[in-house]
């Protein structure tokens, strides 16, 4: 299976992962300490596998039969995945206890999610990226329904199975048709075949289902609808996890798959489609934003408009667009961390303190969490110089390159659209009085957990060029 120690070596984050799910079953049946041991031994798993991925990423190689790479792009995502896992179990340690919801196999889940997540982004073959997606998928419809006494949470797992049920149907018939007229899953072979494939119509069909089946992952217009009820009804540091480490994953996938035909002729076929579903769901998030009054709901909607900004580096059809939306990815993953963890903190027992009158006068109450929601809705708006400015900087930037400066346009118009409703937490928390006596209280793994994001935002906004040229170097 592997040619020398080195491939082994390269390929041991994913290896740290699954050990640890073994490790972590026995520990959950064997040890009365479980509930202690658990989450810091997930902390400790994800810290090991995401910073041996990012100090590997020059060792780039292709293992297990050409199935699985690592290295470069690869090992950035896997870092991605890990730390943005580990800062969802700091989290979580005080929050399930809030609901009374500890059951051992959520930190297991969550291994196991993050596993599917790691294969998807090494993925060189089709059958990889399907098994990836299953394992991820899987785990995100039971962590939806977590707070199994909770109906919303219920319902919020049947609706996150069924659509996303319907999504792999999609995906699953798009690969079908992929292999039927290439007659191989290696995606490599096919990227190398694209420009003759390309005038076969069950091959763009298939690709474009592909397409479609990985759009309504990353929550794109108009494939979005469990968005808002799952993301309101799913325990809050779940609805984290989706939004932030389970989009990257879904943006992987299309990058992993689709890079290689970035630059060739055919590049700008899917232009038009990437296009359109970019506009719809920037406008449609942004604008629909501005009217909820549960502030996971209105993450909601802002994570769909996210998705648009995104999918233009797709559009763009360049490296400059995947850096670009790789750059977006990292920085979005901490600017949501830290938002839905501070509304972890807030909320209540029984889903209060959800609704954006609940942050009024929160200045006074709790000026840390304010100050640290503060930052990041401006870096969520796209204010300079934090992360969040340069994300939309860096994919609005590859548009221009790929002479689609009117869709950079329309992304500036819909980031000004969504300053409103960022900028509105600000002013409640700062400007309006108080409507509760309520006082947020936190554990120190809550604002740790918090503090880690909201300065990672600081950094990635203030070095944005040492993580930018990174990337470019393995594109």
């Amino acid at each position: 299976m592997f040619n020398n120690t080195q491939e082994l070596f390269d390929m041991l984050p994913v290896v740290i992962v699954a050990a640890g799910i073994l490790i972590s079953v026995f520990v959950e049946i064997y040890s009365e300490r479980r509930m202690k041991i658990l989450p810091w031994l997930s902390i400790i798993i994800f810290l090991a596998a995401g910073f041996h991925a990012i100090y590997y990423t020059g060792n780039k190689s292709v293992i297990l039969q050409n199935m699985l790479a690592t290295g470069g792009v690869t090992n950035i995502f896997w870092f991605i995945f890990n730390i943005g896992a580990a800062i969802v179990c700091l989290l979580s340690i005080n929050y399930i206890k809030k609901y009374g919801t500890y059951f051992g196999e959520y930190y297991i889940i969550i291994q196991t999610s993050v596993l599917g997540m790691m294969l998807i982004a090494g993925a060189k073959d089709l059958i990889v990226i399907f098994l990836g997606l299953e394992i991820m998928s899987i785990s995100f419809y039971v962590l939806a329904g977590f707070n199994r006494k909770r109906a919303s949470s219920n319902e919020a797992s049947l609706k996150y199975f069924l659509l996303g049920a319907f999504a792999t149907g999609f995906l699953v018939y798009g690969m079908a048709l992929i292999y039927g007229s290439s007659a191989t899953t290696s995606i490599d072979t096919i990227s190398a075949n694209f420009i003759p494939l390309s005038g076969n119509l069950l091959f763009i069909t298939g690709v474009m289902l592909f397409i479609i089946g990985f759009s309504f992952k990353i929550a794109a217009f108009p494939f979005h609808m469990w968005v808002p009820d799952v993301y309101q009804g799913s325990p809050t540091t779940i609805t984290g996890l989706f939004s932030t480490v389970g989009k990257a994953a879904g943006f992987s996938a299309l990058i992993v798959t689709f890079a290689a035909l970035f630059g060739g002729s055919s590049s700008h076929l899917f232009t038009p489609y990437l296009a359109a579903i970019a506009v719809f769901s920037m406008l449609y998030g942004s604008i629909v934003a501005i009217m909820q009054d549960n502030i996971k709901r209105m993450l909601a909607y802002s994570s769909i408009a996210h998705a648009g900004y995104m999918i233009i580096g797709l559009a763009a059809g360049n490296s400059s667009g995947v850096a670009g939306i790789i750059f977006y990815l990292t920085a979005y993953v901490f600017m949501n961390l830290a938002a839905f963890g501070i509304v972890s903190i807030i909320e209540g027992k029984d889903e209060s303190n959800l609704s954006l009158s609940s942050y009024a006068g929160l200045s006074n109450r709790s000026p840390l969490l304010a100050g640290l929601l503060a930052v990041t809705m401006f870096a969520l708006a796209g204010i300079p110089p934090l992360a969040g400015f340069f994300g939309k900087y860096y994919v609005f930037i590859a548009a221009i390159k790929a002479n689609l400066t009117w869709l950079a346009i329309v992304g500036i118009v819909a980031s000004t659209i969504s300053v409103y409703f960022y900028i509105r937490i600000v002013v409640l928390m700062y400007f309006k009085p108080s409507e509760s006596e309520f006082i947020p209280s936190y554990s120190a793994t809550e604002i740790i957990a918090v503090l880690i994001s909201v300065l990672v935002v600081i950094l990635l906004g203030l070095a944005p060029g040492s993580f930018i040229d990174l990337i470019t170097s393995f594109l």
